[in-house]
């Protein structure tokens, strides 16, 4: 028990030996204080650091330079503080000298400067996730994304930004401004995602901002993507379709209700009772329409999510276009039989002529050539 006690007080002196701040305070707002160059520091935990503190040239009284690590080298009125590395998340500098207060056979007082220092390290891992949920969201349901920024110091000069794609859905700072040592914060933001965040990806990034002295570009850490699946009802890709559609008989039709939905939107048709075969897509097409086609179709869409119809009122008018082209087709024909069989009719009637002439000249020629006797 002794030996403890013999140990507290050999530390008590030591620290009593190495601190030379005057007991009745250190004045910082006097003319002539200390300077630090830079005058502030930032230095990543473990790394090496320096500074130089000048006092002022008349004083010929004490000065020096508090510190709790380190080694101090003087020139004249400069004092060079450097650590070959830097292991202390709160580190003290303060600079001073004496001064007289009135009369030199007097008490004095301390001139002094602290070296605002801010020692940093980068978070070990940054990570995003819903709280409490897995799996899909719904459209119009408010959802709590958290970023979870792990060891990282200190915390008050720390900005986490949230993501969705590329753009910037909120940024959040710690309301604790007094811990040094490395902890790690959880910030929360409420989302309310709608059809068009389906898939997307959500992520968030801490950032150090350390000021002008410190790292340029500051620190940052980025977390994983996480993909969000939103389910919302179907809703109809295309334009609603006029109250009635008119085509010509013979002509093609093409019926269409696509929709897009969360999970994917399935397809069912209601068709005249005299029309084609059933139909699951979500175009329906008719190559050649008869007047069998007319009627009401009606298109139902439907996920796990809603559900909507579209009805298509269609009207087949008969084409005479095609009535005149048969019509003329046979006339055509008719005219082209006729023609043929007056040709066949005329070219005997002209052959039979051709062959009672030569007869008659055959005989006229035969009766020539008898003699006549007398």
């Amino acid at each position: 028990m002794s030996t403890c006690y013999i140990f507290l007080v050999v530390s008590l002196l030591n620290i009593l030996n190495n601190s030379h701040v005057n007991a009745n305070g250190c004045d910082e707002n006097c003319a002539e204080k200390p300077v630090f160059s830079p005058s502030r520091l930032v230095v990543k935990f473990g790394d090496p650091s320096s500074t130089m503190c000048t006092v002022c040239e008349q004083c010929t009284t004490a000065f020096g330079l508090e510190k709790s690590l380190g080694e101090n080298t003087e020139n004249g009125t400069t004092i060079t503080w450097q650590a070959d590395s830097v292991t202390e998340w709160d580190l003290p500098l303060l600079c001073y000298y004496e001064k007289y207060i009135n009369d030199p056979n007097q008490e004095f007082d301390q001139c002094c400067t602290p070296l605002p220092v801010t020692v940093y390290k980068p978070p070990d891992n940054v990570s995003i996730s819903f709280v409490n949920h897995t799996g899909p969201m719904y459209e119009g349901r408010q959802y709590s994304l958290q970023c979870t920024v792990q060891d990282v110091a200190p915390v008050e000069n720390l900005t986490v930004t949230f993501y969705k794609g590329q753009t910037v859905l909120g940024q959040l700072q710690s309301n604790n401004t007094t811990e040094k040592k490395p902890v790690t914060e959880i910030f929360t933001l409420k989302i309310s995602p709608s059809k068009y965040d389906d898939g997307l990806q959500y992520w968030c990034e801490a950032k150090l901002e350390l000021g002008p002295e410190g790292p340029q570009p500051p620190p940052v850490v980025k977390s994983q993507n996480i993909t969000a699946t939103v389910y919302y009802k179907p809703q109809l890709q295309v334009s609603s379709p006029p109250e009635l559609i008119t085509v010509l008989e013979g002509d093609s039709l093409k019926l269409d209700c696509s929709a897009v939905g969360n999970p994917s939107p399935s397809y069912s048709w209601t068709r005249p009772p005299n029309s084609q075969p059933p139909h699951t897509d979500s175009v329906l097409i008719i190559n050649s329409t008869t007047s069998e086609d007319e009627g009401l179709y009606i298109c139902y869409v439907s996920n796990k999510e809603g559900d909507f119809t579209v009805r298509f009122n269609v009207n087949v008018n008969v084409s005479y276009i095609v009535y005149f082209i048969v019509l003329g087709v046979i006339i055509a024909a008719v005219i082209v039989i006729i023609m043929v069989l007056l040709y066949i009719h005329y070219h005997r009637k002209y052959r039979m002529g051709q062959y009672n002439l030569k007869d008659v000249f055959r005989l006229h020629a035969r009766h020539s050539a008898v003699p006549i006797t007398e």
